[in-house]
């Protein structure tokens, strides 16, 4: 929505289509909103949109109290778009400014520190360190919300380098200080910590079709590192988690038939989930893999108008509306997975993977690094020449190995600011690798909206939604 007199009219109706997507703020109040608040509507005249919170932020506004702006869907684009702004959103949102620096971002995506400032500004009204900024602080805003750490150890946890710094983002995007924003929730939501778990609701937009999403993830769980559990409807996913500063174990609960769960606060809808961190600095970054491993900032609204214009997929659309198409948690691990399979994969967990310090239930595992493979792959493993009890040999040859290497030297990038053509020509020029497997992994673990397998035949009309149209025939065929 690019005209201003269209996103005012989607603020009067309260329209949280657009939650995430743009924000608007109030002059005469100094407070900055999400499009479905349920606040009187302002004046038109008072009113400023923005692209992002950030945005929002370094003009002067504050975070509105009452509809939680900070806590909406990501925008759909960042997802979605391949150019470098949605690159550089999707590395920023994985919390790569808070441990590489701007400089770290810039080299990721092969530009100048410079031209990322640049165009980020251009675009979205904010640059790299005020975006991550506001990230900040909202990782603050969770940590003191649901936790009962320290102030002191939550200001480092959330990614600032001092306390100073963080005291002073907190009055300036919430109006009050940390003690204050903590006290503004009830007591009995602040007795999580890491190792017990910090309770969130991750936010979507409009329906979410949960039973499709919940029956891929049972089907392909690799065990020891991932299970389901529970009855159709009420289900729990649970997968352990490598991140930047440590280990997880995360959980998200299904909920099935209750697609909206509107409320004022959240009017899309939310999973709950529980995240149990070694370290809490990962908390964004786990955030961000599991929102898109469930694919939960996709724009349902967008898919289905396009996809149910179609007289083949009508009837589908609307058996299963705001049906989603699953990502990874870990691209690298997603990729090996899509070449061996889940019964090889699980022998890889076995034999290589590393184990948890406290296992929790049946979750006992990391699932093996690619330079580990690679090292394996190469025949410089402990157990080189022979075959180990998990049934591979060490010096494995073919896909696996050729792979794992190319992960492991960086020949192959897949985080989530690569160029997917990039990717995938680097891909395809590995021995050993069909172009149907490349087309999984560019889908699932690159979070590609628009793809299509070799040999499949389906109408230009579709996209650039393929890879959803896709689903729907696969659930239907399931059936």
């Amino acid at each position: 929505m690019t005209d201003q007199d269209t996103r005012y009219e989607a603020v009067r109706s309260r329209d949280a289509r657009f939650d995430g997507e743009f924000f608007f703020a109030v002059e005469t109040t100094g407070i900055y909103c999400r499009p479905s608040c349920p606040a009187v509507t302002p004046k038109r005249h008072n009113v400023r949109f923005f692209a992002t919170a950030a945005a929002a932020q370094g003009s002067g506004f504050r975070a509105c109290r009452r509809c939680r702006p900070d806590a909406v869907p990501g925008s759909a684009d960042w997802n979605a778009r391949a150019d470098v702004v949605g690159r550089a959103m999707r590395l920023i949102g994985d919390g790569v400014v808070d441990r590489e620096g701007v400089t770290g971002l810039a080299v990721r995506l092969g530009y100048s520190a410079r031209q990322v400032q640049r165009q980020l500004t251009a675009e979205l009204g904010a640059g790299p360190v005020a975006l991550a900024r506001a990230q900040r602080a909202h990782t603050a805003r969770v940590l003191l919300q649901t936790t009962g750490l320290p102030v002191t150890e939550i200001a480092f946890a959330s990614g600032f380098a001092s306390v100073r710094q963080f005291n002073d983002t907190v009055r300036t995007v919430y109006a009050t200080t940390p003690t204050g924003l903590r006290a503004a929730v009830r007591a009995t939501r602040r007795t999580a910590t890491p190792s017990a778990g910090i309770p969130l609701r991750l936010a979507h937009r409009g329906p979410y079709h949960a039973g499709a999403v919940f029956d891929l993830l049972r089907r392909e769980a690799v065990a020891g590192v991932e299970e389901v559990s529970g009855p159709p409807g009420r289900r729990t996913y649970r997968r352990t988690l490598r991140l930047p500063y440590g280990t997880g174990i995360v959980a998200v609960d299904e909920r099935a038939g209750d697609p909206g769960r509107a409320s004022a606060v959240h009017p899309g809808g939310w999973l709950d989930a529980r995240l149990h961190l070694t370290d809490p600095r990962d908390l964004t970054t786990a955030v961000q893999r599991l929102r898109r491993l469930l694919d939960l900032d996709s724009d349902p609204y967008a898919v289905d108008e396009r996809l149910g214009a179609d007289p083949r997929l009508a009837p589908l659309v609307a058996a299963r509306p705001g049906l989603r198409a699953p990502g990874a948690a870990d691209p690298e691990e997603y990729a090996v997975r899509a070449v061996v399979g889940r019964a090889a994969a699980e022998r890889l967990v076995r034999a290589y993977g590393k184990a948890l310090d406290a296992p929790c239930g049946t979750l006992t595992h990391l699932f093996p690094e690619p330079a580990v493979l690679a090292q394996v792959g190469s025949g410089s493993g402990s157990e080189s020449g022979s075959e180990s009890e998990s049934g591979f040999e060490s010096g494995f040859e073919g896909p696996l190995g050729v792979l794992t290497a190319a992960l492991a030297d960086g020949t192959v990038r897949l985080d989530p600011g690569v160029d997917r053509d990039e990717a995938q020509e680097a891909l395809l020029a590995l021995p050993g690798l069909d172009a149907r497997t490349i087309a999984e992994i560019r889908a699932r673990a690159l979070g590609d909206p628009d793809v299509v397998p070799p040999g499949v035949d389906v109408p230009d009309t579709w996209r650039p939604w393929r890879t959803y149209a896709l689903h729907h025939l696969r659930a239907a065929e399931e059936r």
